[in-house]
Order: structure tokens, then C-alpha cells, then sequence
């Protein structure tokens, strides 16, 4: 019925660290100008860019892989911890006991900022869903209470 990724804020956030991590590479090759050849010089930059490029990649594929879907009989979380290894949970509506969610403040008002995590608990102990930058948590929860047969 629905499918939800994680909210783009965050994302921005983490792409903007690894970028400002960046910098101390690209300072000390600018220092290290006067010493190495133009050659070398271009090619340090080349491959620390490419380093960086490669981790926002990484990181872009594993939050964007991440989804929480409801379907009309469950809910099934799917996690992506690295490229190669991924969790899949799922809960089927007449289990789910308890849906919890949180959301950041005053900030949450805006739709930019509208993010937190939720948080689906069931009958078994092993199974629960946690959903970490869910975009509109309060939505999401309204909506699987209404697809939720009472």
C-alpha cells in the first residue's frame, strides 16, 4: 500500500560532513604544493576526491535502500547495514501491540525538519521495527492504525 524512505534532511546532513571532511586532505595537499611535482599534485587531489566521492556514494545507497513498507497485512522494515548485508523485519498487523514515535521539537512543525523515529512493538519479544529518520512519523503511525484492521 505504501512504501517510506528516510527523510532527505538528514541525508543532507551526513553528505555535508563527509564533504566538510574533506578539506583537511585537500589543505594539507595545497601545503605540501612547493614540495611534489604538478603531476603528483593532480593526481592527489584526483584520488581524494575520488576517495570522498566513493563514500558519499556508499552512503547515499545505504540510506536510500533502507524502507519501511505497508502492505494491507503487515509491515515489513527492510535495513541495509552495508552494501552486502541487509535486515528484514516484518509484522503482521494483529501482532503490533504498540507504536511508538519521536520527533524533533518545535522544528518538527516545519515540513523540512518533520523527521523522527518510529518505533512498531509486537506480541513476540524478538520483533520490533525501528525506523530511525522517518520522514512524518506521526503520519506513518496514523496510517498503519488506520489500515490496521481493529
Amino acid at each position: 500500500m505504501k512504501v517510506y524512505h528516510h527523510h532527505p534532511t538528514p541525508f543532507v546532513f551526513n553528505i555535508l560532513k563527509v564533504f566538510l571532511g574533506t578539506f583537511p586532505f585537500f589543505l594539507i595537499i595545497f601545503l605540501l604544493k612547493e614540495s611534489v611535482n604538478m603531476q603528483w599534485y593532480i593526481l592527489l587531489h584526483f584520488i581524494v576526491f575520488i576517495l570522498f566521492s566513493l563514500i558519499a556514494v556508499y552512503m547515499s545507497l545505504i540510506f536510500w535502500l533502507d524502507k519501511l513498507i505497508i502492505t494491507n497485512h503487515r509491515i515489513i522494515f527492510v535495513n541495509w547495514k552495508y552494501l552486502t548485508v541487509r535486515d528484514e523485519v516484518e509484522a503482521y498487523f494483529n501482532e503490533i501491540q504498540e507504536i511508538n514515535t519521536k520527533e524533533k521539537g518545535l522544528l518538527s512543525y516545519f515540513r523540512a525538519f518533520d523527521y523522527g523515529s518510529i518505533r512498531v512493538e509486537t506480541a513476540a519479544s524478538h520483533v520490533s521495527i525501528d525506523f530511525q529518520d522517518a520522514p512524518d512519523p506521526e503520519g506513518i503511525r496514523r496510517f498503519i492504525y488506520h489500515v490496521k484492521p481493529q
